[in-house]
């Protein structure tokens, strides 16, 4: 008979033969405890565990192991249930099902992420990571690589470096487990779309001290839009060894590649010459037929993980990020005849980039003991380097007129970009310590604070400008108080200062005075039906200075300007477990009011109201079938140029397990076929799709 790890063996040689094989892995995630080198790789593979949209405990906002309840901020985690129901394989997708976020599609490559009106550039991988180089994301990362999402909103100045008061999004990779597990999904949907992904874990030694994962995934497809079409590429390897009883190393790499197609670089003019707003088809592109956009990322990370004893764990993190972006891009600009449609110019681009960031992190945490009560240290500290290499090239034929956009497609002399040349090489560095501690005042009390110190330094330029600054000494204090009113329900508050040195250029390519401010946060949080559902609700105050906002565009490329005496206020509320016996929800509402020191409304592309609500039904008389819906509803948002009225957008999904390895699954998306833009953030835009469906079959072992 053979042998467990015989069996993972020969997966592991049969899946390196078949690359094509890849999985959006639905397995409960591996119970990962951060103050103890011990995972505990028992798995509970019944429905429930599987179906499950309840968080797990995080670190995000504290390096401590905390539930939602115990975290005085607002919390939410897309679980890897969630992200299999709903078909989510990129982050843009898994974030529109996220609660207060708002994911601005500004083109089809590049991608802004805004909660509570402000931009979030603060993306970790298990809690580790730089702010965007540019504050956005190119091409289009997968989720495959990844066992759940969790998204802390607020700011988090104390963990990130920065104090962004829109949110942190932290990225759970997936991790080896001591029992073969392994996971194999075919997909197809509207307009081509071919996707095969593969998964296969358990331990690679009869001792089982050394466990791997592998991680596949290969998706393309073509789209609604006019000559679109991408592909997608993407890979995970960790190993895990027991180095001694007290010592876990862990070692992986992942790449993202995705290559796309005629996409779009800048979006389709919203208004004519007369104000009239512009109504296309949805298929519209402004691309031209060779055209390129391809984006990879490479990201190797390696971990120790040292039990001290007593309760105290040490552990060091290290991060290499290689970035790459090529472009042969088509950009139209100006403002079309309402009559003729004419009056569109080109202005088409080479480019190419890079960006390589170091990351080192070493922290220790544990119990001590104070007053006779035992409370909980973390002490530690990080230092990162980021550079940033451009470099653009023109074309003569830049300003040429094109015929109207009704009537393009994509037909345009091949550029020979003799038209000059720009650069940006940058480099930005950090460094800092921290330390937060969570006092236990009473059984019910417990007082978190805690505080980072930094210096950040940038040197370099971009297009011809100076982008050098340097802060240093900076302090980022961190103070938060939960109180238990019984065994279901908390209220806490919270406090944080706001500092984020910015990328961001104005018009003459100066970038921005970092942004600084304040962050206030109270709310009410409760563990029902035993702890299988999270509810919260809270009220939140920002106040904040030199905060940027989109001023124009130029040649494709974005400037911004600096507001000052900027004040947001809001509340939210959100659910997210299981409601009733097989219904799993996650639902929440947020309301946002953005002015300035006048009282004028500010960013007003960001919806004042937001709902994003999913839920699925496993039936107890049919309990292989699984049904669910999800809506996604926004205000009407402006930008001074165009109005997007408000929408709703309404996706309905089905499974079925045949027997316990093979399941059966369909998703459709936009039912109503609602017409929509994807974002008013800059001043061009473009349709969301219409309605689309996908099938697809999966096999588990």
């Amino acid at each position: 008979m053979v042998s467990e790890k015989n069996r993972l063996l020969m997966l592991l040689a049969l899946f390196s033969q078949v690359p094509s094989w890849q999985s959006a892995q639905a397995a409960e995630p591996v119970a990962t405890v951060l103050d103890s080198v011990v995972i505990d790789a028992s798995q509970d593979s019944t429905s429930a565990q599987l179906d499950s949209y309840s968080s797990a405990p995080s670190g995000t906002a504290t390096k401590l192991n905390l539930s939602a309840r115990e975290t005085p901020q607002s919390v939410s985690t897309i679980t890897r249930g969630q992200l299999d129901d709903f078909q989510l394989t990129s982050v843009t997708e898994a974030l529109k099902y996220t609660p207060g976020i708002t994911v601005e599609q500004v083109e089809t490559d590049r991608t802004y992420f805004s909660a509570r009106g402000f931009d979030i550039n603060n993306f970790q991988y298990d809690g580790i990571g730089l702010p965007f180089a540019n504050d956005s994301l190119a091409g289009d990362a997968d989720t495959a690589l990844f066992e759940r999402i969790e998204v802390l909103r607020g700011a988090n100045g104390l963990m990130s470096g920065i104090g962004n008061p829109s949110a942190t999004v932290n990225f759970i990779r997936k991790r080896p487990t001591a029992q073969t597990q392994a996971k194999v999904e075919l997909t197809a949907g509207s307009w081509d779309m071919r996707r095969v992904d593969g998964d296969v874990s358990g331990s690679l030694t009869e001792s089982g001290n050394v466990r791997g994962r592998m991680v596949y995934a290969n998706e393309n497809k073509n789209a609604y839009l006019d000559r679109y079409a991408r592909e997608k590429n993407v890979f995970l390897g960790v190993l895990e060894a027991d180095l001694s009883d007290s010592s876990l190393f862990t070692i992986g790499h992942s790449l993202q590649k995705t290559d796309a197609d005629s996409p779009m670089w800048g979006g389709l003019p919203l208004t004519y010459t007369n104000g009239q707003a512009t109504d296309y088809s949805r298929s519209t592109s402004t691309a031209s037929d060779w055209s390129y956009w391809n984006n990879q990322e490479q990201r190797t990370f390696a971990e120790l993980t040292e039990d001290l004893g007593a309760g105290w764990q040490a552990k060091l993190s290290l991060t290499r990020v290689e970035q790459k972006s090529d472009g042969n891009l088509f950009y139209m600009y100006g403002t079309p005849d309402a009559d003729t449609d004419l009056g569109l110019l080109s202005y088409p681009s080479l480019y190419h980039g890079t960006t390589s960031q170091n990351i080192a992190d070493l922290y220790a945490s544990g119990p001590f003991t104070l007053a006779g009560r035992e409370h909980e240290l973390v002490v530690g500290g990080s230092w990162s380097k980021s550079q940033q290499r451009d470099q653009s090239y023109y074309d003569q034929s830049a300003g040429t007129a094109l015929p109207p956009l009704q009537d393009w497609n994509g037909n345009y002399p091949r550029p020979n970009y003799d038209g000059g040349e720009g650069q940006a090489s940058f480099t930005d560095r950090q460094k800092s310590a921290y330390t937060v501690a969570r006092f236990s005042l009473a059984d019910s009390l417990k007082l978190i604070t805690g505080a980072r110190l930094m210096n950040v330094e940038s040197e370099g330029s971009a297009y011809g400008e100076n982008r050098s600054t340097e802060y240093n000494g900076r302090v980022v204090p961190y103070a938060g108080l939960v109180y238990d009113l019984d065994k279901d329900y908390s209220v806490y508050a919270s406090y944080t200062e706001i500092f984020n040195p910015q990328s961001k250029q104005d018009q003459q390519g100066k970038r921005l005075e970092a942004l600084q401010g304040e962050n206030y946060e109270v709310g009410i949080k409760a563990a029902l039906l035993d702890d299988r559902l999270d509810a919260s609700l809270a009220m939140f105050q920002t106040k904040q200075d030199n905060l940027p906002e989109v001023a124009g565009l130029t040649g494709g490329t974005t400037y911004y300007r600096a507001l000052q005496g900027i004040e947001s206020q809001g509340w939210e509320m959100e659910v997210a477990g299981e409601l009733l016996a097989g219904l799993q929800v996650s639902a929440g509402y947020t309301f946002v009011d953005i002015t300035d020191s006048a009282g004028k409304h500010q960013r007003t592309y960001a919806p004042k109201h937001l709902v994003r609500s999913s839920s699925t039904y496993r039936l107890a008389q049919m309990p292989q079938l699984k049904v669910g819906a999800s809506v996604s509803w926004q205000s009407e948002v402006h930008n001074g140029v165009a109005e997007q009225d408000s929408y709703a957008l309404l996706n309905l999904m089905a499974s079925y397990e045949l027997d316990p390895s093979w399941t059966v699954a369909a998703n459709l998306n936009n039912l109503t076929d609602q017409k929509y833009l994807t974002s008013l953030y800059w001043d061009q835009a473009y349709y969301g799709a219409p309605r689309n469906a996908s099938m697809s079959v999966s096999w588990k072992y």
